[in-house]
């Protein structure tokens, strides 16, 4: 590339012999894509049509699974087109769009497990005030939260790093994420900081909390009759369970970015391609096996399939 194209265009140095096995990963990618759609979307569509499923819970999880449909979209349709083509390149204003929406939905996703475990808390440990507490109202607040702050801390860091000059034009990755700032010429301490900002607002306090409510609910789970420990484990342990897959993919994604360069090339791409793949389609298996009333739709969806 000359060097008009140079300063626009970057290239995406992660593949591994993507030549010879372009198909493979095509075929794997689309089906894997496919099934994230489907799995996602059928869940939300049963949780918006039954009326009995328009309860903080399921709402939260319809939104939780909504964030992961449009995590995959956000990288998929991207990535297979790279599979497919002959030089993997990416302009740095797409780049910077899709840094922008990975670490936004990221944030959203933290932030909607911690609406839903304020949820559980309420409704295990004040059952009395929870229908007073968690109304429409602080619903919405609630979601309107999980994807505006987000979308404005990571808007304010594409903003500092949209007109910083472009001193390396190879990407060590698949798709754009921390690694975008190994591009520029230089490192910025205002940047810096607040990337530390945002770290800790969306994900270490939203951490913090869940954690802590979660305990909480473990001590009045642990103090009440059999019923209120079932009820806690049917609603609370998929929760925990999305809650860890995700944390494994924000681990994946810190030991990729700051350990990446001391990776073969092949680990530093499954590593990736795990970061992706299994929490998007994690959700929705967890939640349409774990939580009673969805699994009960489920089965009937089937049935119903399967007559017709």
């Amino acid at each position: 590339m000359d060097d008009n194209i140079n300063a626009t265009y970057i290239t995406l140095d992660g593949h591994v012999d993507i030549h010879k096995y372009r198909y493979v990963y095509f075929f794997i990618m689309l089906t894997a894509y496919i099934l994230i759609i489907c799995f996602n979307i059928t869940i939300v569509c049963l949780i918006w049509i039954h009326k009995n499923l328009h309860e903080p819970m399921y709402i939260f999880i319809a939104a939780l699974l909504l964030n992961s449909a449009l995590f995959s979209t956000n990288i998929y349709p991207k990535l297979l087109l790279d599979f497919l083509s002959d030089k993997q390149i990416i302009s740095y204003s797409a780049c910077l769009l899709q840094f922008f929406l990975f670490y936004s939905l990221s944030g959203s996703e933290f932030l909607l497990l911690s609406a839903m475990a304020y949820d559980r808390y309420v409704s295990i440990c004040k059952p009395l005030q929870y229908p007073n507490i968690m109304r429409k109202a602080t619903v919405c607040m609630f979601l309107l939260l999980a994807w505006l702050l987000p979308a404005g801390e990571i808007a304010s860091l594409v903003i500092l790093s949209a007109d910083m000059k472009l001193c390396n034009f190879t990407l060590n990755g698949i798709f754009c994420n921390n690694s975008v700032y190994s591009l520029h010429c230089v490192s910025s301490s205002v940047r810096s900081t607040f990337g530390v900002v945002a770290l800790i607002i969306t994900g270490l306090l939203p951490l913090l909390f869940i954690l802590f409510t979660y305990t909480r609910i473990l001590i009045v789970s642990y103090q009440s009759c059999r019923k209120v420990r079932k009820k806690a484990a049917q609603t609370c342990l998929p929760h925990l369970l999305v809650l860890i897959s995700f944390s494994c993919l924000c681990a994946f994604d810190v030991s990729i970015v700051r350990l990446g360069s001391d990776f073969p090339k092949t680990v530093h791409l499954v590593m990736t391609l795990q970061a992706i793949l299994y929490h998007p389609l994690f959700n929705p298996v967890i939640y349409g096996l774990k939580m009673k009333e969805i699994s009960k739709h489920l089965r009937r969806l089937f049935c119903d399939i399967k007559v017709l």
